[in-house]
């Protein structure tokens, strides 16, 4: 039996102190405050700014976005398509290549204005914590609900529409927000800034392009091999080659290339996730589809069908960061012996969204 959440559950929020009674294993909801909403970006404190700045020796930036137009189609995922850009309306006129002296003889301005229609993630992006969440019976009544990290309620601090309607974009209704989070929205993490010390695992450079979930010894070994070294409050990128190859068919992506090419991390490996809780890293991101093995490898039993995005978004307040462009940093990264870099790489600031596209920048 399990506790139904909609759009109706919006009643008084709960106190903070009481918004949870347990938490999940291996979780630290409440170490950074009964409200937090950064997690591990608590991590990256002005010593790990300071030591991202004292990597950069050449003044050489390095632009992880992929062009936000790919993958290209809705094969990746049938529920994202790319973005749409049309004109603003001036005067019932499209406003491109607008020329004012239309309106006004004496004024020779030419003006263009555009909007953008986005599935926020499309593209090269950030999760925020609101992305992803579990049935968990964090008030201890024996029913599991929909909670997200740090306890924050599905339904209430994170809602949406029951009605289809009011889903995907708008057909035949007026444009209106339907959906949000009224806490760990994506615009915390943009508000807090993301800069700091980046390192590199270049898993490609091991693997090469071939299909594989990572584990824990095989990313071990990787890090031996390579000298990394991965400290609290540093922020982990993992280069698969997958996002190279999206450049590659430029804009044309065939099923097999999406869905059988490159290494992902095995998201049931314990010792893994493990790793991730004692590394201390502030957050991962990824040049493939969903820095996990997606589907993840079979289990018996009910749970997570995402088990890194449960580890990270929902126990530890890790955001997450997939499809970004790896392949150019990593390549330069290796024929100069190094693995670390300043990072900067903030999300869109847009109040309630769940997930934003993102244009980071490494700097070497």
């Amino acid at each position: 039996m399990t506790r139904d959440h909609t759009e109706t559950d919006v009643t008084a929020e709960p106190a903070a102190t009481t918004r949870w009674r347990k938490r999940p294993p291996g979780s630290n909801w409440g170490d950074f405050g009964p409200d937090d909403q950064l997690g591990r970006l608590n991590l990256i404190t002005p010593q790990k700014v300071r030591e991202g700045i004292a990597e950069v020796r050449e003044g050489l930036t390095f632009c992880l976005s992929l062009p936000l137009d790919l993958p290209g189609g809705n094969l990746l995922n049938p529920r994202r398509h790319p973005p749409v850009i049309r004109p603003t309306i001036r005067n019932n006129r499209p406003n491109m290549n607008y020329r004012l002296m239309d309106d006004d003889a004496n004024q020779t301005d030419v003006i263009s204005d555009d909007l953008v229609v986005m599935y926020l993630q499309y593209s090269t992006q950030w999760d925020s914590f609101a992305h992803a969440g579990q049935m968990f019976d964090a008030n201890g009544d024996g029913l599991p609900e929909p909670v997200y990290y740090n306890g924050y309620q599905g339904g209430f601090h994170i809602f949406g529409p029951s009605d289809p309607e009011d889903a995907g974009v708008p057909t035949t209704r007026a444009p209106r927000t339907t959906s949000g989070a009224r806490a760990l929205g994506i615009e915390n993490m943009a508000s807090h800034g993301v800069q700091g010390r980046g390192v590199m695992i270049d898993l490609h450079a091991h693997f090469g392009r071939q299909h594989l979930a990572v584990g824990y010894d095989q990313l071990m070994r990787v890090l031996e091999h390579d000298g990394v070294e991965v400290e609290a409050g540093d922020m982990v990128l993992l280069h698969t080659g997958f996002a190279q190859s999206l450049v590659e068919m430029a804009g044309q992506p065939t099923l097999e290339a999406l869905h059988g090419t490159c290494t992902a991390l095995d998201g049931r490996d314990q010792r893994l996730l493990q790793w991730i809780t004692d590394s201390g890293l502030a957050i991962l991101a990824a040049d493939n589809y969903a820095v996990e093995a997606l589907p993840a490898v079979n289990h018996v039993g009910c749970c997570a069908a995402l088990p890194l995005h449960e580890h990270c978004l929902f126990k530890l307040g890790i955001h997450l960061g997939e499809i970004w462009h790896l392949t150019p940093l990593a390549n330069w990264l290796r024929a100069h012996g190094r693995y670390r870099f300043l990072l900067t790489a903030p999300p869109l600031r847009l109040p309630g969204a769940v997930g934003s596209p993102a244009t980071p920048i490494a700097t070497v």
